[in-house]
């Protein structure tokens, strides 16, 4: 009996000394990790931890809508001239099929990149691709420097920046509304 107790405090000792030693107990400050439930969930979302079990794990797939960031909408606004290949949000970029204004061997491609959320001058990078084709059906693509980079980011960043404008003056409309509404119920 005695053998059998200092065995299993041997293997719970060991145990334990594994488990710290591997990492996976890490040792956090509460400044750190949010005290609500709800926004604790979301940062490990954002940062892709997590494990769910239940009605989670027979989920389909989880879609991302942009509808609330100006930028992103911003692009899609003034890409509209051209169809897509690729709109990924989550990813981050934007990249058009190839497309060309006239019957020519010349055709373009543009990706846009974002870097940040914010509208300020480096959130996102315009990058112009030609396809040139000969007569044997031989074609040369190259990524070109070109006025449209620069014409297409103004474009988008004051579209995102108008965007944004109305979205503040919708907020503060309503957000002032509500709060008059409280005040009055509150009297």
């Amino acid at each position: 009996m005695k053998t059998n107790l200092v065995k299993f405090i041997t293997f719970i000792i060991f145990t334990l000394f594994a488990l710290n030693s591997c990492g996976i107990y890490k040792r956090s400050d509460v400044k750190d990790n949010p005290v609500n439930v709800e926004e604790r969930v979301k940062k490990n979302i954002q940062e892709g931890r997590g494990i769910r079990f239940g009605k989670g794990a027979t989920r389909g797939g989880d879609f991302d809508f942009a509808s609330s960031n100006p930028l992103w909408r911003g692009a899609i606004d003034v890409m509209d001239f051209v169809p897509l290949t690729n709109a990924s949000y989550s990813g981050g970029i934007i990249i058009t099929e190839w497309f060309s204004s006239e019957n020519t061997n010349r055709e373009l491609k543009i990706t846009i990149r974002f870097m940040t959320n914010e509208i300020r001058a480096d959130a996102i990078k315009v990058l112009v691709f030609e396809k040139v084709c000969n007569e044997n059906n031989k074609c040369k693509t190259n990524k070109v420097k070109s006025k449209l980079e620069g014409e297409l980011k103004i474009a988008i960043l004051k579209k995102a920046a108008l965007f944004e404008k109305g979205d503040f003056k919708k907020y503060r409309e309503t957000e002032g509304k509500n709060k008059a509404k409280r005040l009055i119920k509150k009297n």
